[in-house]
């Protein structure tokens, strides 16, 4: 068989032909041992980076490497484990000259700390709920029972109905008026 393979012929060959020949300069031959062996370089890599766009660089890395050295292979058998030897040791390269990962989704950083609040935000909240407990203090018990059940202590309105013993019907009325009554003693509250 020549050192230049016609293009069908190339699919055909061995991949110690293929080494021969594109140790004696033949660029295709050496294409299409990359296109057998790509997937086998990906897997070393994406084994050691456990990322898959350094491994794909690396691949590419790997692939350059074996084209430059390839003139030192002696035994053309062999391209598979050195060509898996390049692999191994690219990818350690990469792995010790990247800086450590630290594990942070994007969405985290553009927010801001949110388990602390700042003080005056806190003294804000604290006013807030200051005035609220005050405004249920000044209703009337029927409106303030109604309030706190709903709201405080997250009843239904149908477990309301059993509690008070009214309908449904009656407890939404009581709800709107008491949160009405509500609304005009914090603003009373504000207003001071």
């Amino acid at each position: 068989m020549s050192t230049t393979f016609p293009f069908t012929e190339y699919l055909e060959a061995s991949n110690e032909e293929l080494v021969r020949a594109a140790q004696l300069g033949d660029n295709e031959a050496f294409g299409e041992l990359a296109s057998r062996f790509e997937r086998m370089v990906y897997v070393v890599c994406m084994q050691r980076l456990r990322d898959h766009a350094e491994a794909q660089e690396v691949v590419q890395d790997v692939l350059i490497k074996a084209f430059e050295k390839l003139h030192q292979l002696q035994e053309p058998a062999a391209f598979p484990g050195w060509l898996r030897s390049i692999a191994v040791r690219q990818s350690i390269n990469r792995s010790t000259r990247r800086p450590p990962s630290i594990a942070v989704e994007p969405h985290t950083i553009d927010r801001a700390d949110t388990r602390h609040e700042a003080p005056f935000e806190s003294l804000v909240t604290d006013e807030r709920r200051d005035q609220l407990h005050e405004g249920l203090r000044r209703l009337a018990s029927m409106d303030r029972s109604t309030l706190v059940a709903f709201y405080l202590d997250g009843q239904s309105l149908i477990e309301m109905s059993d509690e008070f013993s009214a309908p449904v019907g009656t407890i939404k009325r009581r709800l709107h008026v008491a949160r009405k009554r509500l609304a005009k003693e914090l603003e009373c509250l504000q207003a001071v």
